[in-house]
């Protein structure tokens, strides 16, 4: 048993330490930089940190973002790792995901045919909303299951409002999605131009 306790014990001390080495890589990574480039990686961290509170994993928010935010159209793997400085099997594992969710697309770089991902402009945030939708289905589907086993009550009644909600949402994305397809150019031009007026306002 104590031998159980000081192995599970020094697994966590190492588990630190390697947390510390890597933040303090980072932060040295960070230091190198230039001012622009160090403000754009904090923000990657800042952008990163909600879409994994979303529930997205956090390397594959860390690249999304990056991608997002940074200047080029497409990238290598080593072009991504660089960027963040993070290893090249964490690039991978993110980028096969962000791929199986929509947001990112594969292709080839002509110049020299290594793989590069860019991303999914046509509709990257009607993807990530209606990756949701997995989910809303298996509400749906488990609360129509109660509804079926349980007697009419309290409980059964709140089942079936939870699977209409869900029923509800799911078609109240899709065709917010389509209008937002629809109008996003004209919507994004004039939310920049009220956020210009509100920063010349100040």
């Amino acid at each position: 048993m104590a031998s159980n306790y000081h192995d599970f014990h020094e697994f966590v001390k190492l588990m630190v330490r390697q947390d510390i080495i890597k933040t303090q890589r980072r932060r040295e990574s960070m230091e190198s930089h230039s001012p622009e480039r160090r403000a754009l990686l904090e923000y990657v961290e800042q952008f990163a940190a909600i879409l994994t509170a979303s529930g997205m994993q956090r390397m594959s928010a860390r690249v999304f973002t990056y991608i997002l935010v940074d200047d080029d159209v497409t990238y290598t793997a080593a072009e991504i790792a660089e960027g963040l400085g993070i290893s090249l099997a964490a690039v991978s594992g993110a980028v096969r995901e962000l791929i199986s969710a929509g947001l990112l697309i594969k292709g080839r770089r002509a110049s020299t045919r290594a793989d590069v991902y860019r991303l999914n402009d046509e509709d990257i945030w009607g993807s990530i909303m209606l990756d949701r939708a997995g989910f809303l289905d298996r509400y749906q589907e488990t609360a129509v299951a109660g509804i079926e086993s349980l007697p009419a009550g309290p409980g059964r009644d709140r089942l079936v409002q939870t699977a209409a909600f869900m029923e509800f949402t799911k078609t109240e994305m899709t065709q917010m999605r389509e209008r937002w397809n629809e109008r996003r150019s004209e919507l994004s031009a004039a939310f920049e131009a009220r956020r210009r007026d509100r920063e010349a306002s100040h």
